[in-house]
């Protein structure tokens, strides 16, 4: 039985689930990867060493500091070429973006944007530009796997996991390659909270939620954790609820979820008021202009 086929298989033990990301919203690594994984391959593989200054800007605006942040690598990657076109700087040194017009049509088609998809893809079609886009998210992998130990949850993550614990079902709903989570949370010894850890390469976020809880939960007790718009989408999607990590704020958004939050989702609390002014503060956070068009 495949992974996407145990989670629709999945039947509840407990009368409450909860979706939980991971990159940036359990783990502080969400810097460290960006900024010494993939952006650096980004400039070296693809060209960008002319405009290396203006590619990271935009690199970092789409994936930390806008509400694209925590979307999938190859639409992001696309996002972060596209702001680089519009720059005047870059049009003066006479830069031109690379023809990633095959990578778009295929993030449109694919719903598994995973490295397995992508290796399928570009061996099948033998398109050059697939091809160089797998191997830098082969060469991301390798720099991930490399770079990134030793970074443990945010304060509060285990012991808010600790408090679901017998009363709500949990999965990891990332679009992280499943073995670099399974990796991170296994170093860290809280992969027994969960009862998935769902990567890329089961789905987008939403069919997560979807597979694992869809109609097998009473209404208001479905919960997603993330701290990206694309997690509250994937919340809104499946009509479930959302609690959001303040990016810059994490430490202080998890000590509020297990003091407050677990307590108004468990007590049936959670729903109204109270989750409309978190999600207002939280789409304050992440805005859609970049700073040099401001």
């Amino acid at each position: 039985m495949s992974d996407v086929a145990k989670l629709k298989a999945f039947k509840p033990q407990h009368p409450f689930f909860v979706g939980i990301d991971s990159d940036g919203c359990v783990f502080d690594t969400m810097e460290i990867k960006q900024k010494e994984c993939f952006i650096p391959n980004i400039i070296k593989l693809y060209g960008g060493q002319s405009v290396s200054k203006y590619l990271r800007e935009c690199a970092e605006f789409v994936n930390l500091y806008s509400k694209w942040r925590g979307v999938n690598r190859f639409p992001a990657l696309l996002k972060s070429f596209e702001l680089l076109a519009e720059r005047p700087e870059v049009r003066a040194r006479g830069f031109k973006n690379p023809d990633l017009s095959s990578l778009q049509a295929w993030t449109e088609r694919e719903t598994k944007l995973g490295n397995p998809a992508l290796k399928a893809e570009s061996e099948k079609t033998g398109d050059a530009c697939l091809k160089l886009t797998y191997r830098w998210s082969e060469t991301v992998n390798k720099a991930v796997e490399e770079m990134v130990f030793g970074i443990p949850p945010f304060p509060m993550v285990r012991e808010s996991l600790q408090k679901l614990t017998g009363r709500a079902d949990k999965i990891v709903c990332s679009q992280t390659p499943t073995e670099a989570l399974v990796r991170e949370w296994e170093e860290h010894g809280i992969q027994g909270f969960v009862e998935f850890i769902c990567g890329q390469e089961m789905g987008t976020k939403t069919e997560h939620l979807a597979f694992a809880s869809g109609g097998k939960y009473e209404p208001g007790r479905v919960l997603m954790i993330g701290d990206a718009l694309g997690d509250l989408k994937a919340a809104q999607g499946n009509k479930a609820l959302f609690y959001p990590i303040m990016p810059g704020d994490e430490d202080a958004s998890w000590t509020r979820f297990h003091d407050e939050a677990i307590d108004k989702f468990l007590g049936g609390a959670f729903a109204g008021d109270y989750q409309k002014q978190l999600i207002r503060d939280f789409e304050k956070r992440l805005p859609e202009t970049p700073p040099w068009k401001k």
